[in-house]
This record gives C-alpha cells, structure tokens and sequence, in this order.
C-alpha cells in the first residue's frame, strides 16, 4: 500500500508510474495492481494482510545483459598504463588485457572464482538487480571455460538472482595458438562449443569480431556452429572500429549487438530489420575515455530497439553498480532519463536471452508475473558525505565536471570550484557508500531526493 509503482508497462510516461498505489501478490506473482483507495477497501474487506511502504518506489527488478562476472585476478597495473597514455589497444597488443585475466583464471580454482564472483553478484544484486546475464571468455580453453560457466550457473544457485550463461568462445586468441588462429577457432567452433551445449552450461554464445579480435570470417564460422546446435547469439560489435560485426549478428538474427562506438548508418539499419537489440556500455566508454560515444542518435533513428548494462569486466568496467548505468547513460551517452530507466530493464529481456523475452516474467510490473520483492542494501545514487578530496585532486576531477569519490560543500568552497550542484556526480566506492545506507554521514537535508529507499520487484 501506499507505493509510487513503475510498471515500465509503456504509454506517454516512461515509466508506467501510477502514485498512490498497491500491489498484491499471490505465491509469486503478481494478482492485483491498482489505486491504493481501491485496494485498501478490498483488502479490509476480506481481511488480506497489508503493508504500509509510504511512498516508496515500487520497480520491476533489474536486469544487466552484459557482465564479465566470473574472472580471476584483477588488472590494477594496466590503470597506471592508461594514466600514462597506454590505449587499450595498446596494452592489449602487448599482452595484457584480457590475456592477463586469461591466464590469472586458469590458475584459479573452482572455489576461488566461486567467491569472487560471489562478492560481485552480491553487489549487483544490493542495488536491485535480479537476472544477470554472465559471459565466459577468460579460459580460452575447454577446461576453464567450463568452469567458468559451471561457476556461473552455481551462483543462480546459490543466489536469489535468475542467471543466464554465455559462452564466450572467440573472445582473445591465447597465447599457445598465436601461430595457428584456425586451430583455435576450430577448436572453439568445434568439439568445445559441442561439449559445452552438451552439457547444458550455455544459454548462448558470443564473440568479439574486432580489429584486434577476430575476422567477421572467424565470427561467423563460430556463430554458423552455434546456429547448427539451436543456440543464440551475442556479438561484440564496433568497439574500436566498423568491420562489419554489426550486419553480422543481424544477418544472424542475434539476440545482441553490444558497444557499438563505431557503427555505420547500413549496421543500424541491419540490427533494426532483424530485431537485436543495441547494447550500450557507458561505463566501458568512460573508463577508456574514449572520444566517440555511441551513435545514439543513428540507432534512434533506424528504430533500434537499445538496452544499457554494466559490462563488469576485470579492465575496462570495474564500476558496476547497476542502476548507475542508467545515469551514466543520461549524463554521458545521451539518453534522456525516461530512456535511461527502460534500457536498465525491459529491452533487456530481448538481450538477456529467450526466456527474459516480452511475455516471460522479467523487467515490468504486471498482473501474473513474477513478484520476489527485496530491498536493495544501500538507498542512495548519489552520495555527500564528510570524507573530502585534497584540493589538487578535488580541481582535476573539477576540470573534468565529474567528482567521482564523496566531497563536502565546505571542500568545494575552500577550493573555489563552485557549487556542488554544478558537477555530475559518479560515486563508485562502495565503501563510501555503505556509511550512507546507515544513515551515518552526509549533512542534513543534502541530496534528499536520493535518500529514499527503493523496493524492488
């Protein structure tokens, strides 16, 4: 009773919002949603138990389409490179990158990628996520993909998170074959992707049909054998340049194209005519600070349906708190916040596979879907607390507009920067924000638009 509910159910309001309403559940689902008035009388009257949320917001659960959750190691060394003027390009071609991960997630175990992964789930799912979608890609070998996705389906287990795999089989090409590309992609188009959707541990697959990647030849042998063996497809698509990966995964039906920085007007016309959804990943775009965003505008125009996820990788997306993305998308690729919001969940469902499709039970709120309802740990998007930057620091993020860790008025002020209204705000620190959930610092009354909680279903 008493919520603010965003159906994300379509209209002239982005969100579906109704005010003042209530929400009935029955099993797990969704019976009844309506007026509050309306539902506070029926309720009295065959004596239904009721629940007072007073005016919180009511929203479907979240769904991220793009992670990298399960990885071993980390890629600290490769962010002091990036600050001396190192292009991903570069580190990559020089052996780091994704060949780092590869070879820090062959040398884990089972239970050590297990844990890890655990920790970043767990975090995804505090600010509301509930279906993730998890790529392999950092064994490049039959044994550790397999358990990459054998550890990826446990955490759907072992979690209250619905999990979609992805076998990520051209991703890099790893070091033992650097003097046989074909051996590689045979084997990865072969007897791995067969052993693999034998076992049932892929949802779908992916590839990245890249300049430093793999050839749109290369991609589409790989995506042929899956279309053979009745499973979907994903493409990492026009990262760094326009190859053609884009009218591939059209030509191919897949359920996704994903990045797509470089995209031509005949790739967005190609993703419409087939129905894949664009993933953007604003974050990925930021951390590389690369100079050219995604082409909103284009695929707005072609009538490209688009999503916006984390991309939690080891390299080039730590920040994965999800509900972020959507303002990252507002603030840095462009999409107005109503956009924003919708990507976050329900164009989502077409990206995260078949069973998150339009009719199943994820990204809205409505009569007979699935309503499993939690609150997120931590409140606030947006965190002001006691905790101050030095003012060398505090002037280059200010030379940027974006102060990315907590900063006072007081610290503004003293560094003569301004307002703090003035500056986007991208906290990522996690850390930082659990003081704020508890309501232990942040000064009276500040950003209290962001301090309400969120109930999600």
């Amino acid at each position: 009773m008493g919520a603010h509910i965003a159906t994300m159910a379509g209209g002239a309001d982005p969100y579906g919002s109704i005010p003042n309403a209530a929400l009935a559940v029955k099993g797990e689902s969704i019976a009844w949603i309506g007026r509050a008035e309306e539902a506070m009388r029926a309720a009295s009257a065959r004596n239904i138990p009721q629940h007072d949320v007073r005016g919180r917001w009511m929203t479907p659960g979240l769904i991220d389409c793009h992670t990298h959750l399960v990885y071993g190691g980390n890629r600290v060394a490769e962010y002091e490179r990036r600050l001396g003027g190192a292009t991903y390009e570069e580190i990559a071609r020089a052996g780091g990158g994704i060949q780092s991960t590869v070879r820090a997630t062959r040398a884990a175990s089972a239970d050590e990628l297990r844990v890890s992964a655990l920790r970043r789930a767990r975090r995804l799912m505090s600010e509301g996520v509930t279906t993730i979608e998890i790529k392999s890609g950092y064994g490049l070998d039959l044994g550790a993909e397999r358990r990459m996705l054998e550890v990826a389906r446990g955490l759907g287990r072992e979690l209250p998170v619905s999990v979609r795999t992805t076998y990520l089989g051209l991703h890099a090409l790893p070091e033992e074959y650097r003097d046989d590309r074909r051996g590689f992609v045979d084997a990865a188009s072969g007897p791995w992707l067969e052993a693999i959707a034998a076992a049932g541990l892929a949802d779908a697959v992916d590839a990245f049909c890249e300049s430093i990647a793999f050839t749109v030849g290369e991609t589409e042998q790989f995506l042929a054998a899956a279309k053979r063996l009745g499973l979907p497809s994903h493409v990492h698509a026009g990262q760094l340049r326009d190859v053609g990966a884009a009218e591939l995964a059209a030509r191919y039906g897949a359920l996704s194209a994903d990045h797509l920085e470089c995209l031509s007007a005949a790739g967005a016309e190609a993703l419409a005519r087939s129905g894949t959804v664009a993933v953007l990943l604003p974050c990925e775009y930021f951390m590389l600070r690369q100079t050219a965003p995604p082409p909103v505008a284009l695929l707005r125009a072609a009538a490209v349906p688009l999503a916006v996820a984390t991309d939690c990788n080891p390299g080039t997306s730590r920040m994965h708190v999800d509900p972020s993305r959507a303002r990252d998308g507002v603030y840095v690729i462009r999409l107005d916040a109503g956009r924003g919001a919708r990507r976050s969940d329900a164009q989502r469902r077409a990206r995260a596979g078949p069973r998150c499709r339009p009719g199943h039970t994820r990204g809205r709120q409505t009569r007979g879907l699935r309503a499993v309802g939690y609150r997120p740990a931590r409140r606030a998007m947006l965190c002001i607390g006691r905790k101050s930057l030095c003012g060398r620091r505090l002037r280059r993020a200010a030379a940027q507009r974006i102060i990315r860790t907590p900063v006072t008025k007081t610290a503004l002020d003293a560094a003569g920067l301004g307002r703090l209204d003035d500056y986007p705000t991208f906290v990522r620190d996690e850390d930082c924000c659990r003081p704020w959930a508890r309501g232990t610092h942040g000064a009276p009354g500040a950003a209290q638009e962001h301090r309400d909680e969120r109930f999600v279903i």
